[in-house]
C-alpha cells in the first residue's frame, strides 16, 4: 500500500547498536592495553586480516558480510559540507533545501548528457527527435511538493499536460481518465527541468560525469573517489540512487545497517522503446496506460505532448513495457546483445498492433527506433519512511523508493533528509542516537504495484494508478 507522506511528518528516532566500531576522531586515543587491537584513531586504519588468518581483510567481510560500523567523534566544522551521490530529483532536492539551511553541498552524478536520473529526456539530431525515455509525467498531492510545482510554472519549467490520458483496452477500445488531479510535463522535456533545479544555486557544487567508486571515513570526514581519483572530503554523505552500484558502493563502506537496507531494496525491470514515425498514427489519445498485453504497459506521444497537436513534422513515441516482460527478457543494460534487442523492438511493436486492434504487420513501419533498457526501474517494495540516517556514520539514504514510486515521493525524500542532516548539524552530534532514522524499519510489498504511481489521480476502478509507469529516482 502506497505510503503517503505529508510534510509535517517527524522523523522519530531508532536506537542503533554498535557492533565492531571504527572511532574516526582527530583526537588522540590512549594507548590500547596490551595484546589487544587499537581502533582508528585519525590514522588510516591497517588491514585486520593479515596472512595469519589465512585470508584478505576483503575476502573475510566478503564471506561474512559483516561490516565495522565507523563512529565519527569529531565535532562537526563550523562550515560543513555534504557529498551527494546521485543527481536525479532526489539529490536535487537534497541539496536545494540544505541550501535554504545554509549547508554546502556537492553533487555526484554519472549522466553524460545531463542531470536528472530518470527524469531523462533523449534528443537526436538533426531533426531534432525528443523523447521522453523514463518519467512520462507527474502529479502533485502533498502541499509542500505543490508549491515547488507552483515555482516551476512561474519559471516555465513545466507546464500541465491538456491532452488526453486514459486506459487503452487490447483490441483498441480507449477510455480517458477524469482529469482529477492536474497533470504535469516538462516544458521542453523532464531533463531540462532537472538541469534547471540548480541554475540558482549558489553553495551547490555539480560533478559530472562521475562515477564515486569508494567511500573511506578518515580523520572525521568522509573521503569520496572515483578509481583512484579524489573528489573531496565531506563531513555528511548521502546515497541518492539505488541498486548494484549502490549495492556495491556501501558493501565496504563502514555503515552496515545503511548497506543492510539499501540491500532489501526490490527494483523491477523496464524495457523503454523509443519510436519516431513519418505519419501519425491517429490515435484518439496522447497517452495511455495499455491493458491485457503482455509486452507493454504504456504509450505516449512525445510530439503532440510537447509541442502540441498541431505539431508538423514526425512523431516520436515511447513505449514502455511491463515489469514482468522486462524481467523475462533481462540482459546487462550496459552490454545489450543485439539479438536480444531485435526480440525486445519486435516484440513491443507486436504488443503495439494488440493494444491498438491493429492487423499484424500493419503498423507503419518507424524511421528511427533506440532500445533501452532500466535494469533498476522501480522499486517493489518500501520502508515507508520518508528517509534514512545513520548518525554514528553521519550518513544517509534519500529516494523515492523510500515513500512509493514517483517524483513526488523523490522529491519529498530529499527535503527531509536536507533538513534532518541539518538538523543534526546544528545539534553539533552531540546527541546521535536522537537521529537516527529509518535503519531498520520493516519492508512492504508495494500492494498492486510492479509499477509506479501518480498521487491524486485515480480512476474509478483504480486499476489505472496500479497500471502507471513513472520511472524516476
Amino acid at each position: 500500500m502506497l505510503c503517503s507522506f505529508h510534510s509535517s511528518l517527524r522523523l522519530h528516532p531508532l536506537k542503533t547498536h554498535k557492533p565492531l566500531t571504527i572511532i574516526c576522531s582527530s583526537q588522540p586515543k590512549p594507548p590500547p592495553p596490551p595484546k589487544k587491537r587499537a581502533a582508528a584513531d585519525g590514522r588510516r586504519p591497517s588491514p585486520r586480516f593479515g596472512k595469519k588468518h589465512g585470508a584478505s581483510r576483503r575476502s573475510v567481510l566478503k564471506k561474512t558480510f559483516k561490516q565495522e560500523q565507523v563512529s565519527f567523534t569529531t565535532p562537526i566544522s563550523d562550515d560543513p559540507i555534504v557529498g551527494i551521490i546521485g543527481g536525479g530529483m532526489a539529490g536535487l532536492a537534497c541539496a536545494l533545501f540544505l541550501e535554504k539551511r545554509g549547508v554546502r553541498s556537492t553533487v555526484f552524478d554519472t549522466g553524460i548528457h545531463g542531470l536528472g536520473g530518470r527524469l531523462g529526456t533523449r534528443v537526436v539530431d538533426p531533426q531534432p527527435l525528443i523523447f521522453d525515455h523514463a518519467a512520462q509525467f507527474f502529479t502533485a498531492s502533498d502541499p509542500q511538493f505543490v508549491g515547488l510545482v507552483q515555482g516551476w510554472l512561474k519559471q516555465g519549467l513545466v507546464q500541465e499536460w491538456q491532452g488526453a490520458v486514459g486506459e487503452l483496452e487490447v483490441g483498441g477500445n480507449f477510455v480517458p481518465l477524469p482529469s482529477s488531479s492536474p497533470r504535469y510535463i516538462g516544458v521542453n522535456g523532464m531533463r531540462p527541468v532537472a538541469d534547471s533545479l540548480l541554475s540558482q544555486a549558489r553553495m551547490i557544487n555539480v560533478e559530472r560525469p562521475c562515477w564515486i567508486s569508494k567511500l573511506e571515513p578518515f580523520n572525521g570526514m568522509w573521503h569520496l573517489s572515483e578509481n583512484g581519483k579524489p573528489y573531496g572530503k565531506f563531513d555528511a554523505i548521502v546515497i541518492a540512487h539505488n541498486g548494484k552500484c549502490a549495492n556495491r558502493l556501501l558493501a565496504s563502506s563502514g555503515l552496515p545497517l545503511v548497506y543492510g537496507q539499501m540491500k532489501r531494496l526490490e527494483l523491477s525491470s523496464i524495457w523503454a522503446l523509443l519510436a519516431a514515425f513519418e505519419d501519425p498514427l491517429q490515435m484518439p489519445f496522447e497517452g495511455a496506460f495499455v491493458k491485457g498485453v503482455d509486452s507493454i504497459s504504456w504509450m505516449a506521444n512525445n510530439t503532440t505532448k510537447l509541442q502540441g497537436s498541431q505539431s508538423k513534422g514526425p512523431h516520436c513515441w515511447t513505449f514502455l513495457s511491463t515489469a514482468a516482460y522486462g524481467k523475462r527478457n533481462k540482459v546487462p543494460q550496459e552490454n545489450i546483445p543485439t539479438a536480444t534487442a531485435e526480440k525486445v523492438k519486435a516484440g513491443m511493436l507486436s504488443g503495439v498492433e494488440d493494444a491498438l486492434g491493429l492487423p499484424k504487420g500493419s503498423l507503419q513501419s518507424p524511421f528511427y527506433t533506440r532500445i533501452q533498457l532500466w535494469g533498476a526501474a522501480l522499486p517493489t517494495n518500501t520502508p515507508g519512511v520518508p528517509c534514512i540516517f545513520d548518525p554514528l556514520g553521519r550518513a544517509g539514504i534519500c529516494g523515492d523508493w523510500l515513500l512509493g514510486s514517483n517524483v513526488e515521493s523523490a522529491a519529498l525524500s530529499g527535503i527531509a533528509l536536507a533538513n534532518h542532516i541539518a538538523d543534526y548539524f546544528q545539534s553539533s552530534g552531540d546527541r546521535p542516537e536522537e537521529f537516527a532514522v529509518g535503519l531498520r524499519n520493516e519492508f512492504q510489498n508495494h500492494k498492486g504495484h510492479d509499477i509506479g504511481q501518480f498521487p491524486g489521480m485515480e480512476s474509478e476502478t483504480q486499476t489505472a494508478t496500479e497500471q502507471a509507469y513513472e520511472l524516476t529516482t
